[in-house]
C-alpha cells in the first residue's frame, strides 16, 4: 500500500496535470499520476474529442506515457477531478490498470476528499482481467517459434 506522503505527491501532480485538460464537451478536467515501481511519477490529463471514442482518460494517458518510456511495473495511480466525491475511474481505465497490475488506486477531488482502494475492490473479478493474468494459459502460443 502506498504511504500518505507518496499519494499526497501523486495527488498534487494529478491536480497540476488536470489544468492542461482538453475537455470542451464534458467540461470535467481530470488529472492522473501513475507511480512506476522504480519510483518515477508520470502525470497526464484527459483529452476529449468530438468523436467520443477517440477521447482518452487521464488515467490511461498517464499509464501510456509511462509505457512509452519503457515502464511495465507500477505501484499505484492517483486520479483527481473537480467532482462532489472522489473521482472513480471508468471501466476502460480499470481494464488498463488490470493489464499492468496497478493495485493501489487513489481517488480524490479538489475539496480534499480522498479515497484509497485496491483495484480488486473496484473490480472484484480483476484476477480474470488483463494479459498478465491469462498469459500463462497461452504460453505455448507465445513461445511457438522459440527453439526447444
Amino acid at each position: 500500500m502506498l504511504n500518505e506522503e507518496i499519494y499526497d505527491t501523486m495527488i498534487k501532480m494529478a491536480k497540476d496535470a488536470r489544468l492542461k485538460s482538453y475537455s470542451p464537451y464534458s467540461k470535467i478536467k481530470v488529472g492522473a499520476c501513475v507511480l512506476a515501481s522504480d519510483g518515477t511519477l508520470y502525470s497526464a490529463c484527459n483529452v476529449e474529442n468530438g468523436s467520443a471514442s477517440l477521447s482518452v482518460c487521464a488515467e490511461r494517458a498517464a499509464v501510456y506515457k509511462a509505457i512509452s518510456d519503457g515502464k511495465r511495473e507500477f505501484d499505484g495511480i492517483a486520479i483527481v477531478a473537480d467532482t462532489e466525491n472522489p473521482f472513480v475511474p471508468c471501466g476502460g481505465c480499470i481494464q488498463v490498470m488490470a493489464e499492468f497490475d496497478i493495485n493501489d488506486v487513489v481517488m480524490a477531488n479538489l475539496d480534499g476528499d480522498i479515497r484509497v482502494m485496491e483495484l480488486s475492490e473496484l473490480a472484484p473479478f480483476v484476477s480474470y482481467m488483463g494479459i498478465n493474468h491469462v498469459k500463462k494459459h497461452y504460453e505455448d502460443h507465445f513461445n511457438f517459434f522459440d527453439e526447444k
